[in-house]
């Protein structure tokens, strides 16, 4: 039977169709905004998601075949709070993942329950864009809307509810509400107590690979699938992804060049770094658990380079030359590796791994007269490279030790950003040919949910292949060099950014 996967991504959905034997046999993904109605506010009215989602699976069920459906796998962008009332009506917009409005909240939070407390039993300590503190926000700004409350989902679990009439969850994705109990898999009962919050407001949780729930009638009426149709857990997108990338042993790691970077490690125990550096979630491998490190820009600091300082290159591709990236790491290419002495700091959004400061900004250190554009663009990808590093390092330090990583994203169509990521990593690295990504993960834990794959390890075998390999470079030796002097910058500068944003 094939399988469905939809992620509920942050500015789409993504619906794909997959055939047993992994083949993606469709793809659909409309599309819809999102709201910031105030600097550092992101939300989103639930309702979209759900008819853009309609609008997938009706798209991927044009010229017949609902009949073959044997199930549907859940996935979604992470960390966002909607809220329904007793009558299963959304309250408020969604607050979002990007959402930065609760600062002040989880420092009540973290003073309520403890850091240390905190950081025992769910991995992480606690950040604005996770759930609890949103929650937080919600009854101390918002208390008609706080005492409605009935129940408390996830993005993708809404559309769950939209789905099947049921209200589920899975460890992946309650891991980022900072109200699970990580290493035991199963909501927290110390932290609502402490947070005087009922138990009833959240759904069951369940491994991944469960079968949650079953089509409703209504909601097969409006999608045109089998009333019936199993509903499996699935992930949070961080952890489809990683399932959709091989990511199912311990060991294995992966790097996604993405507007953010995502550095992911699956662990087969808990681990937590000492300092809460890392993020440590359930994965969506039922029994296991990964490590996460997440940098906010990645491939968008090379986007932000490319629109700002590119001006020649953009306006070369615009008379229909060369792709402005192409001009771009072609010219970095002829520079030496270290970019004679030009390092860059790609903390444009702030940062989270392995600095957890809203004020960290991007910088170029070290321009003198003799550097150019192509020095900059060498630079601003070695920044980023080094930044991935930073966790690749504090997850070596934890015993996760891999011999290969597999490369993800859009920034993988370098050729110059791959080889200098296995040189900075001294590791190879692999591309894989899995390319639709998270909903990918979600189709994948269908199969194994409805048991035409008797495990994820299996499937992930079955269904996903090594396409390119990338083998460290003599550079190796300098960039150990380099990235010694980039590990310094940081600590020097971090006073000075939260001044600097006194300015801003």
């Amino acid at each position: 039977m094939n399988t469905i996967g939809l992620d509920i991504g942050t500015s789409s959905v993504k619906a794909l169709l997959v055939a047993p034997n992994g083949e993606v046999l469709k793809v659909s993904c409309p599309e819809y905004p999102f709201q910031t109605p105030k600097p550092l506010w992101s939300e989103t009215d639930a309702s979209v998601w759900w008819d853009a989602t309609l609008k997938a699976i009706r798209e991927l069920l044009e010229g017949g075949g609902a009949g073959s459906i044997g199930g549907i796998g859940l996935t979604g962008q992470m960390h966002g709070l909607v809220l329904l009332d007793a009558k299963g009506e959304v309250l408020r917009p969604c607050i979002m993942w990007n959402d930065q409005r609760s600062f002040a909240e989880c420092d009540e939070m973290t003073s309520i329950i403890g850091k240390d407390e905190i950081l025992k039993i769910t991995g992480n300590p606690v950040l604005a864009g996770f759930t609890a503190p949103k929650i937080l926000w919600v009854q101390k700004n918002e208390p008609e809307i706080f005492a409605k409350i009935d129940k408390v989902l996830l993005p993708k679990d809404y559309i769950r509810y939209k789905l099947t009439g049921e209200f589920f969850t899975d460890v992946s994705d309650a891991s980022g509400m900072s109200l699970l109990n990580v290493g035991k898999r199963e909501w927290s009962q110390d932290i609502l107590d402490a947070l005087a919050w009922p138990r009833q407001w959240l759904p069951e949780v369940t491994e991944s690979t469960e079968v949650s729930s079953k089509l409703s009638s209504s909601a097969a009426e409006m999608t045109g699938l089998p009333l019936g149709t199993p509903v499996v857990a699935g992930g949070g997108d961080c952890a489809a992804q990683a399932v959709g990338s091989s990511i199912v042993e311990e060991g294995k790691v992966s790097v996604t060049l993405g507007t953010s970077g995502v550095v992911f490690a699956q662990s087969d125990q808990y681990r937590v770094e000492p300092k809460g550096k890392l993020h440590s979630f359930c994965h969506a491998v039922p029994g296991k658990w990964h490590m996460m490190g997440v940098m906010l820009s990645a491939a968008g600091s090379f986007q932000w380079f490319k629109n700002q300082l590119a001006g020649d290159e953009r306006r070369i591709e615009s008379q229909g030359g060369k792709d402005a990236y192409e001009q771009l790491t072609k010219q970095a290419a002829s520079i030496k590796p270290g970019s004679e002495g030009c390092l860059f700091l790609p903390y444009l959004s702030g940062e989270r791994t392995p600095h957890p400061d809203p004020h960290a900004r991007g910088a170029f250190i070290g321009l003198s007269l003799r550097h150019g554009i192509r020095h900059m663009t060498r630079s601003v990808l070695e920044g980023v490279s080094f930044g991935l590093n930073d966790s690749l390092t504090l997850m070596r330090g934890l015993g996760i030790n891999p011999s290969n990583v597999i490369l993800t994203g859009g920034g993988t169509r370098s050729s110059l950003w791959k080889q200098m990521l296995s040189d900075i990593f001294v590791s190879d690295c692999s591309l894989v040919n899995a390319k639709e990504g998270a909903a990918y993960g979600a189709a994948l834990l269908a199969a194994v949910g409805i048991k035409v794959k008797e495990t994820v390890e299996q499937a992930s075998a079955e269904w996903i292949v090594e396409t390119e390999r990338i083998l460290p470079s003599d550079n190796v030796k300098i960039y150990r060099k380099v990235y010694s002097h980039y590990q310094n910058l940081y600590p020097s500068l971090k006073d000075h950014f939260s001044s600097i944003a006194e300015i801003a």
